[in-house]
Parts: structure tokens; C-alpha cells; sequence
């Protein structure tokens, strides 16, 4: 099979592939290596490859797979792994340069579980500073670019993640979404950006956002987000927070029971976004079409406020909190951008964070009564299409509204009340530039989001279209 082909596959198509010794482990992961050193100078979605230890890696997998032993769901898949998440013995940087040189000596639980389910570990992919920006550049390697136009942000944070799926430099890519950061990337790139609920893929080590933080994949696929979800999610010990399936035949085995019969509910603004007319349009024209999954589709107005403060206490705290121990003449090596929140965050009491944590339970009050009557949740992903890189945000029109993320109001409640939530494609701008979709679902249905994004996919497929590089 040719490297282009190879590099193109599903990571469900290439692992069913290796284990049918129809294509070797090695064989796919030199041509997704070469195709990342071919193209990598352009995007600059990766800040470290690990191309020794992968081609390690995949000769143990196909000397195993040799002897007919069992390889695991993910044998000889090529995958990438956010520059936020420790992965034992690589430099994890959290892109910032007071950590620049720093090697971890543990791998966290979802990497441990790609291991033995047989992934092959490429690198590492590029992050803004902490993850603290929904575009993707920071002062240890720079500007990652968007494979659909190379003048664009990729999103962010898992901004290098989504650059590396969308170019065929691995099938996924592993992230993390604090506030957007595996949604923004997915509407982007036009992938699939899920976040599995809040505790489903175990958290360890802490991060300082670890309320907020969930881990999971983008990819070009709904059934490679589910496999990969099969993979790593369950608990955990490390993690008190985490929990078990929430599926018994599997994520996988399950997305084509569909979603017949669900009510969903489909708000264009949530009650206070602003949106490009354009993007409303299409994603209001989506959300009509999802009726075809068998699904009652009825759009509704919402009252539950904008929580963008309440989320930035959690959020811009957590991030402070990781600072304060750094001398004040350090946190000049800080993005320019995130040093003024880093202050601001470093100015809240207990009083504050306390006062936080009560408007959070009234906000999911709000939230929750929603979903007592509908079974899932579509929104626009995002209000703008991919922006030019080098910006921290587009320029929107005035308003008082979360202004670092007013480009970005639909994501980052459900980071505040742990719901599972995917961004899908929904098609193309008059300047060709993707959309996404964004289906939220009840507390811990990830199962059901899962179904639903697949639906959608059958609906309005997108897998087949590849950037030009």
C-alpha cells in the first residue's frame, strides 16, 4: 500500500488492517513519519517527534502480532499526544519556557492504556502556553498553522493535534478542553473534536484546571473517536473523579443503534451569543437536517445566563495557581497575553473561588432542567470561522461578554458542568472554510453523543475531503 494511502486510513481501517497482516506496524508508521517530517516545516503541528521510539514500538507490535498474539484495538495506529500530558521519559513542555527543558518519568493513565492497546506514539503535538488560548503558538516553538489554509489558526488549544489529523500525520490526536480546546480545533480543522463527560478519561497529574479539564480525541472519524474512547476511558485510582463505562457493548459496537426517537433542542445562541450570520445559517440549516436521523428536532430559546466569569475563575485561577510559585522576574518568560490574567487570577481569594463554586451549581441548575426535557443539545461550535494566525482572537463586533472568548460563548459552559460534547463538521463558508456542529448530551451519555455525532456523519458525511499540501 502506498504512503499516501497508509497515512489516509482510519485508525479503525489500519488497525483491522494490521491485525489481518495486510499492512505492517512499521510500515505505517515510517510513512506517517516521513509524511510528518515532509510536512511538519509547514505546519508546525508537532514540537517534538519521537520517531526512534515509535519504530521501536511498531516492530514489538508486529513481532507480536507474529507469534498470534492479542495486539489490542489500536495495533500499529500512529497517534499524537498534547504537549500538556505526561508521556514517560519526553520532553513535556506545557509550551512555556519555564518548563522547556522538562522530562517527565511517568506516562499518565490514558497514555499508559494507548500502550497496551497498541498504539504507536509519534510525538508530541504543539499547545498555547498551559492550553490557556483557543489558538496555538507559544514562545518554545512558535505558530502551528491550519492544513486547510496555512494563513489560519488551527484553533486551540489542542491546536497542533487537530493541524497533524487534518494532514494525515496520524489519525488522532490526543488532547485536552478546559474551556473548547478539542471543539475549537475540531470546527476548525474539520474533524471530530469530542470531550468525553467530565471524569470518564482519568486526570492525572493535576493541572490547576483539572474541575474544568477533560481529555479525549480529534480525529477524522466518529467511529475513531469512539474506539479511541473504548481505549482510555474508565477509572482510574489516581483519579477520584473518574468513572466507569458508560456503554456495555463498547462506544465502538454501539454508534450505529442511532438515535431515533431522542428529542434534542437546537438554540442558535444559547440566549446571548453573537454569531456570524453565515455560520448561524448553516448551522441552523444542520440542525433541520438532523431530523432525518429519526430524531424530533425543535429549536428553543434558552435562559441560563452567560457563565464565561464564573468559568474564568476556575479557568484563569487554575493557571495562576501554577505561577504563584514562580519568582515575579519568571513570570516574565510568560506569553505577553496571559500575564495580565495570570495577575488578575493571582488577586482572587477564597471568598471568590467559594462564590464561584455556588454559581456554578445554580448555573447547572438552569442547565439541568434543559436537559430533563431533551435528550441532546446542538449548538454552533463556534461564532467565526478560522481567523489568521499570530491573533489570540478575530475581531468581533463590541460587546460585554466574555471578550477573550466572545468568538468561542458555546463551549465553555459545558467544560463548567462536565457534559459530554462533540464538534462535528457542518459544512463549508462561501470562502470554503469549516463549520462545525456542536452536540452536547446529558450528564455521563456519552454513548448517546457518540451515536448522534455518527448519525450526523451519515447525514452529511466529510471524512473524503483532504487538504492540499
Amino acid at each position: 500500500m502506498a504512503n499516501e494511502e497508509l497515512c489516509l486510513l482510519s485508525a479503525v481501517e489500519l488497525a483491522a488492517a494490521v491485525r489481518a497482516k495486510q499492512v505492517s506496524p512499521v510500515e505505517a508508521t515510517r510513512a506517517v513519519l516521513e509524511r510528518i517530517e515532509r510536512l511538519n516545516p509547514k505546519l508546525n503541528a508537532f514540537c517534538t517527534v519521537t520517531a526512534d521510539s515509535a519504530l521501536a514500538a511498531a516492530k514489538q507490535i508486529e513481532a507480536a502480532i507474529l507469534r498470534g498474539d492479542d495486539v489490542g484495538p489500536l495495533a500499529g495506529v500512529p497517534i499524537s499526544i498534547k504537549d500538556l500530558i505526561y508521556v514517560k521519559d519526553m520532553r513535556v513542555t506545557f509550551g512555556s519556557k519555564l518548563f522547556e527543558q522538562n522530562v517527565v518519568t511517568e506516562d499518565t493513565p490514558l497514555v499508559e492504556r494507548l500502550r497496551r492497546a497498541g498504539a504507536v506514539i509519534v510525538g508530541m503535538t504543539n499547545t498555547p502556553e498551559f492550553g490557556w488560548k483557543g489558538v496555538t503558538d507559544n514562545r518554545v516553538f512558535g505558530i502551528a498553522r491550519n492544513p486547510w489554509n496555512l494563513e489560519l489558526t488551527p484553533g486551540g488549544s489542542s491546536g497542533g493535534a487537530s493541524s497533524a489529523v487534518a494532514a494525515g500525520l496520524g489519525p488522532i490526536g490526543i488532547g485536552t478542553d478546559g474551556g473548547g480546546s478539542l471543539r475549537i480545533p475540531g470546527a476548525f480543522c474539520e474533524l471530530v473534536g469530542y470531550k468525553a463527560s467530565y471524569g470518564r478519561v482519568p486526570n492525572y497529574p493535576g493541572s490547576g484546571v483539572d474541575s474544568l479539564r477533560h481529555t479525549g480525541p480529534l480525529s477524522r472519524t466518529v467511529a475513531d473517536a469512539a474506539l479511541t474512547l473504548d481505549v482510555i476511558a474508565g477509572p482510574d485510582e489516581r483519579d477520584p473523579h473518574s468513572l466507569p463505562s458508560d456503554s456495555a457493548k463498547g462506544y465502538l459496537a454501539s454508534l450505529d443503534q442511532g438515535v431515533r426517537g431522542l428529542k434534542v433542542a437546537y438554540s442558535p445562541t444559547l440566549g446571548y451569543a453573537w454569531i456570524d450570520p453565515e455560520i448561524a445559517a448553516l448551522c441552523a440549516d444542520a440542525a433541520k437536517h438532523f431530523a432525518a436521523s429519526g430524531a424530533t428536532v425543535e429549536e428553543i430559546d434558552v435562559d441560563w445566563g452567560n457563565c464565561y466569569d464564573v468559568w474564568g475563575v476556575f479557568f484563569y485561577g487554575g493557571i495562576a495557581a501554577r505561577i504563584a510559585g514562580y519568582p515575579v522576574e519568571k513570570r516574565g518568560l510568560l506569553d505577553p497575553g496571559l500575564q495580565p490574567i495570570v495577575e488578575q487570577g493571582l488577586k482572587l481569594s477564597a471568598v471568590n473561588y467559594v462564590n464561584a463554586l455556588v454559581a456554578r451549581n445554580l448555573f447547572w441548575q438552569k442547565v439541568r432542567a434543559t436537559f430533563e426535557r431533551y435528550d441532546l443539545l446542538i449548538t454552533p461550535t463556534l461564532s467565526v470561522p478560522p481567523f489568521a494566525v499570530g491573533k489570540n482572537r478575530p475581531d468581533l463586533p463590541a460587546g460585554p461578554d466574555g471578550a477573550e472568548l466572545r468568538w468561542s460563548p458555546f463551549t465553555y459552559p459545558f467544560n463548567l458542568t462536565g457534559q459530554p460534547a462533540v464538534s462535528v463538521p457542518c459544512g463549508r463558508t462561501k470562502a470554503d472554510l469549516p463549520v462545525g456542529l456542536q452536540i452536547v448530551g446529558r450528564r455521563f451519555a456519552d454513548a448517546t453523543v457518540l451515536r448522534a455525532a455518527r448519525a450526523w456523519e451519515q447525514i452529511q458525511p466529510w471524512a473524503e475531503r483532504r487538504p492540499v499540501l
